[in-house]
Parts: structure tokens; sequence; C-alpha cells
């Protein structure tokens, strides 16, 4: 029924345009009654995104069963749960662009929708950072903004696609926009989460005994203390700088090596 009614009111938007179409008009066309229409409904402009109260649903059970390691990429593929849901029903979600953007009450009907998704991400990242998870009191600023970037990325190469009418793999494009996220936020997060006293299995000073694998942490001025070890103990890039390797037990050595070649060519 909800299927029903969300395809009604969309006909009658394309035909009449949203203002001019009323409830009764969409009960009307669908054969039920108004206690029908909001039953499934609130509004109008509920109609028009039928599809995401599922997906809300969806996000939230995968990232409350996503491995937590890797928090940057986990919010990465949440956001490609809404992607699939798009890609789902091109047809529709072309029209549902075109109408939206001529509609000023459905593009503020669909920020606070976008808000929700990206609020949805940063409870994710809070909950991994806590307030503190950065060691410097910026773990709550470090989610939000994250959870921003995923979702400007997201809708970057999802808007690409639908001004294209379609066409082709939207995922292509938003795959390099989540690229670039976590390009730029993963590492630094997992070495945050890492650090963090607050973390639960992570010591002050940097030691890691949680299910964290092998995490580069930024190279530091020879004279520096780590992880209460004197630096006379850590390897010398031969250039000033130190390597610190932060790895779980157990962690097999070819993946220490390739870590440490990583970091060593990237500095």
């Amino acid at each position: 029924m909800r299927e029903v009614l969300a395809q009604a009111a969309f006909q009658l938007f394309l035909e009449r345009g949203f203002e001019r179409t009323t409830v009764d008009d969409i009960v009307a066309r669908a054969g039920v009654g108004r206690r029908s229409f909001f039953r499934y409904f609130p509004s109008k402009e509920d109609a028009v995104f039928p599809d995401h109260e599922r997906c809300f649903a969806e996000m939230t059970e995968f990232l409350a069963a996503v491995d937590d390691s890797d928090p940057v990429g986990a919010v990465c593929d949440a956001a490609r749960i809404v992607l699939r849901m798009y890609a789902a029903n091109p047809e529709f979600s072309v029209q549902r662009y075109r109408l939206t953007r001529e509609v000023p009450g459905l593009r503020t009907y669909e920020l606070s929708v976008v808000r929700r998704y990206e609020q949805t991400l940063a409870g994710h990242l809070r909950g991994r950072f806590g307030e503190g998870g950065d060691g410097q009191g910026d773990g709550e600023l470090r989610a939000e903004v994250i959870a921003a970037s995923v979702v400007a990325a997201h809708n970057n190469g999802l808007r690409l696609w639908l001004r294209s009418g379609g066409e082709g793999d939207p995922e292509v494009a938003v795959d390099h926009a989540l690229a670039l996220v976590r390009e730029v936020w993963g590492r630094s997060a997992e070495v945050a989460g890492a650090l963090s006293p607050e973390r639960e299995g992570g010591l002050p000073g940097g030691t890691v005994s949680g299910p964290d694998a092998t995490l580069p942490v930024p190279a530091l001025p020879v004279g520096s203390p780590v992880s209460g070890l004197p630096v006379s103990a850590l390897p010398d890039s031969g250039d000033g700088e130190v390597i610190v390797m932060v790895a779980r037990k157990g962690t097999p050595m070819w993946r220490v090596v390739q870590q440490i070649e990583a970091a060593v060519g990237e500095n």
C-alpha cells in the first residue's frame, strides 16, 4: 500500500504539479481513504521520498554490526547503501531529482533528509572517537566533519549521475569521491582512535591491545619520546625522522613491513 500511494502521488505531481495536487487527489487515484495515506505518510512531501525510511533502517543496522577497526571506511560503505537505493530505480530517481529542483518546499525537505543521514553517520563516529577521541578533545568535532565530508562526496557523485539522466554507473563517481574522503581522513581517524586513552583496549602513550591492525603514526622528530620508549630504541630513518608502527599482537610480519615501506615512501 505504501508503494501504491507513492506511485499515485508521484504520477499526480508530474501531471498536475506538486502544489496543485492534494492528499484527496492522491487517495482518489490510489483508490483508498485519507486515513490510509496518513498511516504511511505524514505529508505530501514524505510521499516523494518513500524509500528513505527503509534506507535509514538498513544503514542503522549496518553500522551497528560493522567492524570497528575502520570507522571512516564504515561510514563510506554506509553511504553506498543510499546510493544503491537511488540506483535501484533510475527513472524514478531522475524524475524525483528534477521535481525536487522545481519545488522549493521539496528542496527544503530534501535537506532535512540529508541532515538525518549525516547525523546517523556522525553518531556512529562519535561512538568510535568519543569527545576526546583524537587525544586533543576534538573527537566530536572530528566525527561531525568526517560525516559532512562523506555526505558531500556521496551527493557530488550522485548528482552528477542524476543530472546525466541516470546514464552509466553511478558508483564510479561516488567511489572516486569517497576515496578522497578516505585518503584525507582515514589514516588520521585510525591513528586518533588507536592512541586515544578512552578507546577500549588502548593505553596512554599509543600502545594498543585492541582490535586495530597495523597503524602507521606520522613521523616524529628525533628526540621526541614515544610510547614511553627512548628514541634510541626506535628505528631512525636516516633523515632526522623516525617511523613508529602500532600493530596488534599476531599481525603478520609481511603486513608490518608493507606498512613501513608505505610510510617511508610517503615521507
